[in-house]
């Protein structure tokens, strides 16, 4: 494996300081921002398990928290903020302008993955800035609401056979996006992709997905 250039770091955006964790392969083409879901955080551990697939086959990844501490014991407390796609876009938008600015991150493409609530901001993000790939996983694309139809990056949805309800929300979703976009539906997959192999086969979907379009 090439060298990997592993850093934590600061994200500065215009109401809130973040923190996250780059790892970025020499020679990497591109990097991916990680959106979370609901009440998770830049330690989950399944967008880590995903990150690090994505490391592996030559790409950077971007982990970061969403939330500040604060509103993360808010949001713990009455989940008030889990759900505010508003809040969650403008956070990612955030980092993703800061990143542009980054002397060691100005020459790569970039790549959104979200899960649950992130993907949803992940969708309403690209459409503001300029990212070539967005992946979803057990995702509420729907919740993007009107930002869908404007999406230009090509999109994967992945969603848990035995999640139908998100199923058919990504369905729903799927038929509102205009860009090029798919739906892949993991076989014996609940939610939050527990069932063995299923996490494996989203990490290589998306490892895919990006390393065609970044």
């Amino acid at each position: 494996m090439s060298k990997i250039d592993q850093r934590e770091v600061t994200i500065a955006t215009p109401d809130a300081r973040l923190n996250g964790e780059a790892w970025l392969p020499a020679g990497a083409p591109g990097i991916v921002l990680f959106a979370h879901g609901s009440g998770s955080s830049r330690f989950s551990t399944r967008n880590r398990h995903v990150a690090g697939e994505l490391v592996r086959g030559g790409l950077g990844t971007l982990l970061f928290d969403l939330l500040t501490l604060e509103e993360e014991q808010r949001d713990a407390i009455d989940r008030s903020l889990r759900f505010d796609i508003g809040l969650l876009t403008q956070r990612l938008l955030g980092a993703t302008r800061w990143l542009a600015d980054e002397d060691w991150a100005k020459s790569l493409t970039i790549g959104y993955f979200g899960a649950s609530t992130g993907a949803a901001a992940a969708l309403a993000a690209s459409v503001e800035c300029d990212v070539r790939a967005v992946v979803s996983r057990g995702g509420r694309p729907d919740l993007a609401g009107p930002a869908l139809p404007r999406v230009k990056a090509p999109t994967l949805l992945i969603v848990g056979s035995n999640d139908p309800v998100v199923v058919d929300l990504n369905r729903q979703a799927l038929a509102w996006l205009t860009c090029e976009a798919k739906l892949e539906i993991v076989p014996g997959a609940t939610h939050l992709f527990e069932e063995p192999g299923t996490l494996e086969q989203v990490a290589r979907l998306a490892s895919s997905w990006f390393q065609r379009w970044l």
